[in-house]
């Protein structure tokens, strides 16, 4: 893989923990046995998901394997890799590939609306730098991310667990970052982004914290160029909602 780099605009800075906010999460069990990357939430595919499934999934969907992963191979050309967890429904996810078309994108989601509605996407952009894994992206860095290996992971609006006796369930805790950067190549960044100031916070000391990453930025970064703003996003700053984004780099 070439020596990853990320995008020249400075970086500022879902069956689970991390569901995107743009989808209501349903409820879980109180004591989770082990991390999940998701939430199971309710949606039913539609047609236009349900074609782009079964006319685009077979070229643009990786399956789960309990093997590493050949980015070169799965994308036909050698480039630096980001991980996003929890694309939702793959708006911003789509928009950003297709602003950085030097960079290749793998999308973990276990949403199957969700993913046919960012394979419509990649079949009407004509994205060729991105690929989708339909699992738990806990498993999917645990057996298919070789370490060292990405130039980015972005996690955008994870569910936030408002309840503070839900709080264990937020993705972003120190084991999970852990095992992000052991994925991460030397200067390979975390780009966090959220609509909660509370987990806002937490985000900024569990990031703080891990002795192999820096903050990009002295506290919350700015939102780059490269991340659209989503229709929730939208919606939240109409009504006065702010967000923050963060970002840390692997030293």
């Amino acid at each position: 893989m070439s020596t990853p780099t990320t995008p020249q605009t400075p970086l500022p800075s879902t069956e689970t923990l991390g569901a995107t906010a743009d989808a209501p999460a349903q409820s879980a069990p109180d004591h989770p046995r082990t991390i999940r990357s998701y939430v199971m939430r309710a949606g039913r595919t539609t047609e236009g998901q349900a074609k782009a499934l079964a006319d685009l999934g077979p070229k643009f969907c990786i399956p789960f394997q309990k093997a590493l992963l050949d980015p070169a191979a799965a994308f036909d050309r050698p480039a630096p890799v980001v991980l996003e967890i929890g694309f939702g429904m793959g708006d911003a996810t789509a928009k950003i590939a297709q602003a950085l078309p030097d960079i290749n994108f793998i999308g973990c989601e276990v949403h199957e609306p969700g993913v046919g509605a960012l394979l419509k996407h990649i079949g009407e952009m004509g994205l060729g730098n991105l690929r989708i894994v339909q699992h738990d992206a806990v498993e999917v860095l645990d057996h298919m991310i070789a370490p060292q290996s990405l130039a980015g992971v972005h996690i955008f609006f994870p569910d936030p667990w408002h309840k503070k006796r839900h709080h264990k369930r937020r993705l972003i805790q120190a084991p999970f970052v852990a095992k992000l950067v052991e994925k991460l190549a030397p200067g390979g960044y975390i780009h966090c982004a959220t609509d909660w100031e509370p987990y806002a916070q937490q985000m900024l000391e569990v990031l703080g914290q891990d002795p192999h990453l820096t903050n990009t930025a002295s506290g919350f970064a700015e939102k780059p160029a490269y991340r659209p703003l989503t229709k929730f996003e939208n919606r939240g700053l109409r009504l006065g909602h702010g967000v923050w984004d963060l970002v840390f780099k692997k030293r």
